[in-house]
């Protein structure tokens, strides 16, 4: 798939975290989904996803000409990554590339090249919340043995995470969520509060504003600008995979 979505004359794409079904227990609605989107974030076996499930989703994006990224996450199958883990710097270096190489091994059996790095869950806000676990991921994507980019949340931190990267010269790619509630701060509104995750018309109309404005409203009613390469949506359930059709023929 090859379709973008322009907000203010900027190109963005639609990514979806996907192959996170883990032996006999199945999560999210994959091939659904990857009718929709063009960035298939695909989970590595840390936080979810196993060997088979790892390929068949590789090969359902390879089938639909959709970009593919490694997941990982923190080694959390119980709690399905969304625990934060006091991990030293080496100790993250060591998991992300552990994770990145399984999936891009994978892959390359497919002729299938990954292009992206985006963590998940509590590893993916660690790194939004903490410079040293930033600069660890960073470090892991540096000393890989090809150039891959590193997806991260659009704040208005973004232009200071830039500067950062280039330290080890690691190409952004940054990400807004259609389904999320954001907080005055710029940040994702913990999924603890209520209103975290939006209804199908609230992130209808989050996906519109950001369409038409290149921005979102907070949770108090401010109007936050975001820059954005990417667009997240989750394929949890059908009514979600519903949603994802609409966005997509929404932004087209």
């Amino acid at each position: 798939m090859s379709s973008w979505i322009c907000f203010k004359g900027i190109s963005m794409k639609l990514n979806c975290d996907l192959g996170e079904s883990f032996g006999s227990w199945t999560m999210g609605l994959d091939a659904e989904v990857m009718l929709h989107i063009d960035q298939a974030n695909i989970a590595c076996g840390f936080h979810a996803g196993d060997p088979l499930v790892m390929q068949k989703t590789l090969a359902l994006a390879k089938e639909h000409q959709v970009s593919v990224g490694a997941h990982p996450g923190y080694p959390d199958l119980v709690g399905f990554g969304r625990r934060s883990m006091n991990c030293s710097s080496e100790e993250i270096i060591a998991l992300v590339n552990y994770q990145v190489a399984a999936i891009d091994g994978v892959a390359k059996s497919l002729g299938i090249e990954i292009g992206y790095v985006k963590p998940h869950g509590a590893l993916y806000n660690d790194m939004m919340t903490k410079k040293e676990v930033r600069e660890a991921i960073l470090c892991a994507i540096s000393s890989y043995h090809k150039p891959l980019q590193l997806m991260l949340q659009a704040t208005p931190n973004f232009e200071q995470h830039k500067a950062e990267a280039r330290i080890y010269q690691v190409e952004l790619l940054s990400e807004a969520f259609a389904d999320r509630c954001y907080d005055d701060d710029g940040k994702l509104l913990s999924r603890a509060k209520a209103g975290a995750v939006l209804c199908k018309d609230k992130m209808l109309a989050q996906v519109k504003q950001l369409k038409e404005n290149g921005s979102v409203t907070t949770i108090s009613g401010k109007s936050l600008v975001l820059h954005a390469d990417s667009l997240c949506v989750h394929g949890d359930n059908i009514a979600t995979v519903q949603a994802i059709a609409a966005i997509r023929a929404l932004i087209d």
